[in-house]
């Protein structure tokens, strides 16, 4: 006899469960599993008063407790775990039913498995959630790939429990195949070069302007009641104000630094590399991260290699804030842009056809880089739907060139100063190589050329050259 639960959820640490409870908080009828039991059992005695859990302790259960056609979400940790579970799960469904995965998994995993499910008569969903454990519980921003059908089986829950913003969900099919674990990807991206920019304002008016905890707390709240406006401020000025109970400092003050990472930002360094779009700001933060884990060289480093130690005077901390604020949101403005071309030149390359538009929408809310100005990202690919870069768009272009100035100071003061500023200087460093019509890659080219017979070609006249450079001079075409 069939079971009655709208969705079965297998895998139930943090957002696993927490998703579960969203589900049905919402009125849905949801199994729940875990390869532990005590994990299930954990879940339904503090939770089970909150929407019909209904706990299973073995996979036949857990099926037997869904109606058909079966819907399942897979919670498990990327890489073996989720092909351990979907070959445990496929073995127990039927032609037609569902297999959600909800985890970080590497979109060419992705494109394999709904293959591999397919074969077997079974349905797919590659789908990135976003927005962390809160997120998960009270309303995250869902990414789901796969077929319309697929997609159909799940849309009343997944945007019933999706975020809200102006009355529309937070979720969306985002396209066919691996796109949706894809857009998941790069939206980490983008999360790790937001986060990297937000660090260095953080040392700038730390170590630059001698500001503590509690001043910059009150900076990053009054940044975002701006046009910074964003989660990621938001909960930077939450950090800063914590007190660690043992010390009594600022907590954020006696955290190691070294930043942990999960391997999103390189997928979508290495995919950006492949399809060759020049995501610096993203790139930028994953060797920061890579470079803040190398703890024991910089101890040894800061001992032995010399540098400027100065700070701002206090007669310039004031302009620099502002300063700070500007180059913050310029730098922002890159970060998106690139992120936003490498997802349309993987539309393009994998016959996604992914609307920018609405990513842009479904990211306003539940997601962690929801910041105001998604809603201008919306209006920018609204207005334009063919818009090949962010840069592009009236609203952005004004905004980054009124900036640009703080922008440049910023950097020049964080170089006096010997403060590193990664993702600050390579989003400058892109606007200015994007802005110029010609570059000094002719130079690179007369080098290829010159040791290895690359070939060029001429601003005045068609064709492809080749110069006998250590000859006689003589051009060819090639």
């Amino acid at each position: 006899m069939a079971g009655h639960c709208e969705l079965g959820v297998t895998g139930l640490a943090t957002m696993g469960a927490n998703l579960a409870r969203n589900v049905a908080r919402n009125g849905f009828p949801v199994a729940v599993h875990n390869r532990t039991e005590s994990r299930t059992r954990e879940l339904l005695e503090r939770h089970g008063d909150e929407g019909e859990l209904v706990g299973t302790f073995s996979t036949e259960e857990f099926v037997a407790a869904l109606a058909p056609p079966r819907r399942i979400l897979v919670m498990v940790k990327a890489g073996r775990p989720v092909d351990a579970v979907l070959e445990e799960l496929a073995g127990h469904l039927e032609v037609g039913d569902l297999l959600i995965d909800g985890g970080n998994s590497y979109f060419e995993d992705t494109v394999r498995r709904e293959q591999a499910m397919a074969a077997r008569g079974l349905r797919f969903l590659g789908t990135g959630v976003s927005g962390g454990e809160e997120g998960a519980l009270w309303g995250p921003s869902i990414m789901p790939g796969g077929s319309p059908e697929a997609y159909g089986l799940v849309e009343q829950v997944l945007t019933t429990i999706a975020a809200q913003v102006d009355g529309v969900p937070c979720c969306r099919l985002v396209g066919p195949g691996a796109a949706g674990h894809y857009v998941k990807m790069v939206h980490n991206g983008i999360e790790y070069a937001d986060m990297q920019l937000i660090a260095e304002a953080y040392d700038l008016l730390g170590h630059g302007a001698g500001m503590g905890a509690a001043d910059l707390a009150e900076v990053f709240e009054g940044w975002n009641a701006g046009e910074l406006d964003s989660f990621l401020i938001e909960i930077t000025a939450k950090v800063l104000r914590q007190v660690d109970q043992a010390t009594g400092r600022p907590l954020v003050d006696v955290i190691l630094d070294q930043a942990e990472q999960k391997g999103t930002g390189r997928w979508t360094v290495q995919s950006a590399l492949e399809l060759g779009v020049p995501v610096t700001g993203i790139t930028e933060a994953v060797f920061a991260r890579v470079l803040s884990s190398q703890k024991d060289q910089r101890t040894a480093a800061a001992k032995v290699l010399p540098g400027p130690a100065g700070r701002l005077d206090a007669a310039r901390a004031d302009a620099f804030v502002d300063d700070v604020r500007d180059a913050l949101y310029a730098s922002k403005v890159v970060a998106y842009a690139q992120g936003f071309e490498q997802i349309a030149a993987a539309s393009e390359a994998y016959g996604w056809g992914v609307e920018l538009g609405g990513l842009a929408t479904i990211w306003r809310g539940g997601c962690i880089i929801r910041a105001r100005f998604l809603d201008r990202i919306r209006e920018a690919y609204e207005a334009d739907t063919g818009l090949r870069n962010l840069l592009f768009a009236g609203y952005f272009r004004d905004a980054v060139g009124q900036a640009q100035d703080a922008w440049r100071r910023v950097i020049a003061t964080a170089a006096e100063l010997g403060i590193a500023v990664p993702a600050f200087a390579s989003s400058l460093a892109y606007y200015d190589g994007f802005r110029r019509e010609r570059g000094p890659a002719n130079l690179l080219q007369a080098q290829r050329d010159f040791f290895g017979a690359h070939t060029y070609r001429r601003l005045d006249r068609p064709g492809t050259f080749h110069t006998r450079w250590s000859e006689d001079g003589q051009e060819v075409e090639a």
